[in-house]
């Protein structure tokens, strides 16, 4: 069990510098202005989480789903992650549950943003 936890972490810290640099290198060439780089980096990442979700399947490479699916596309973008599982309640059908699961974590986690940007202001401003 350690393994698995040492090779998740491993493909997270290979994944956020490999988020880090392309963020850096689409921001030199785009400039500031519309978040370019994580709308980037969040396509990316999910397009990835496709082809290897159905290439761990089909090639029986279930074995790096920590490694790549948790660590490596977890730490590049956790959008994927996200991706995947709303993608996985339509595909079964709960289209109710996959519509109430994206609009949730969207407005969820914006709203908890907002709050905890409030409390930390309020704290230390």
């Amino acid at each position: 069990m350690i393994m698995t936890f040492l090779y998740v972490a491993l493909g997270g810290a290979m994944g956020a510098a490999a988020r880090f640099g392309v963020g850096l290198g689409l921001v030199r060439l785009s400039g500031q202005g519309f978040p370019v780089a994580i709308l980037t980096v969040n396509i990316i990442g999910s397009f990835l989480m496709g082809v290897f979700v159905v290439l761990s399947f089909h090639k029986g490479l279930g074995g790096l789903n920590p490694f790549v699916m948790t660590g490596l596309l977890g730490g590049f973008t956790t959008f994927s992650a996200f991706s995947l599982e709303a993608f996985t309640l339509f595909e079964r059908g709960q289209v109710w549950a996959a519509g109430t699961y994206v609009g949730l974590s969207v407005i969820g986690s914006i709203g908890a943003l907002m709050v905890g940007v409030w409390i930390a202001r309020s704290l230390w401003a």
